[in-house]
């Protein structure tokens, strides 16, 4: 969710168009060149007044150009604790990753690598930013994969994560997220969601499962959404919930989808 240089949008103006209590959010960069050495999720984390957030990079460097995997050396799941702590002795390295804001209070984080493919494809690509140009076949190498839990003071955990483009391998890695939720849920007494850009068609991610998918809703491309890549699945029965339509935010090439849970 790097902003276009020159975009007259910015994260402010997207999230008071959303306006979320608790905001799940993918491609967002921390400390790159790219998006002016910004933290944009704590950017995002002042406009909505949370009282908490995190950042997990998937990796170190601006993918597309110069990156690496992240190692044990650093820090895998980024806080406003963190960053404090390491300005007070030198400067973070820039990544890029998925991120969580919230109004609620977050008792604890957790981190769950998902791999890679090791096989790219080529994907189809937008011409320009408002997908008018020509689009193009490019080749890309897939990324690191990984989630970022938070499990909420109000009984929720929330697991976002950006799944893998290569059809096979972004099954495995939800496969393996629905399995740890479950599992998380037994011992927590949480309620589980699972939230972000799966890389998969509508209904395939509930499909021969006892997953339910909370939002059906056409999420890309954003200037004419035809296919729904981004969702928000549960498990558990719930009184009632409502899907929230929402519009472009004008920062990114999806639509955000949006839930209220009673």
């Amino acid at each position: 969710m790097a902003i276009p240089p020159g975009s007259k949008a910015s994260l402010a103006s997207a999230i008071k168009k959303i306006a979320p209590e608790v905001l799940a959010i993918q491609e967002v960069d921390f400390l790159l060149p790219r998006s002016n050495s910004s933290n944009q999720v704590q950017e995002i984390a002042v406009s909505m007044k949370a009282v908490d957030w995190a950042f997990a990079p998937s990796v170190i460097g601006t993918p597309g150009e110069n990156w690496r995997a992240p190692n044990d050396h650093d820090e895998l799941i980024i806080t406003e604790g963190a960053t404090r702590k390491k300005s007070a002795k030198n400067k973070m390295e820039g990544g890029y990753g998925i991120g969580f804001a919230s109004t609620i209070p977050v008792t604890a984080y957790e981190r769950i690598e998902l791999g890679r493919s090791l096989v790219g494809m080529p994907l189809l690509v937008p011409g320009g930013e408002d997908g008018r140009g020509k689009p193009r076949f490019i080749y890309v190498q897939d990324e690191p994969r990984v989630a970022l839990v938070a499990h909420l003071e109000n009984g929720w955990s929330i697991i976002n994560t950006h799944l893998s483009f290569v059809p096979g391998v972004n099954f495995k890695q939800l496969h393996k997220l629905k399995k740890w939720a479950e599992k998380s849920a037994k011992e927590t007494g949480n309620k589980v969601a699972i939230m972000g850009d799966l890389n998969l068609p509508k209904g395939l991610p509930v499909i021969a499962s006892s997953w339910k998918s909370l939002v059906e809703q056409n999420t890309y491309p954003s200037w004419g959404a035809k296919i729904q890549f981004d969702y928000i699945l549960c498990k558990d029965t719930l009184k009632k919930t409502r899907a929230i339509p929402t519009t472009s935010t004008g920062i990114s090439d999806h639509l955000p989808i949006a839930v209220e849970i009673e």
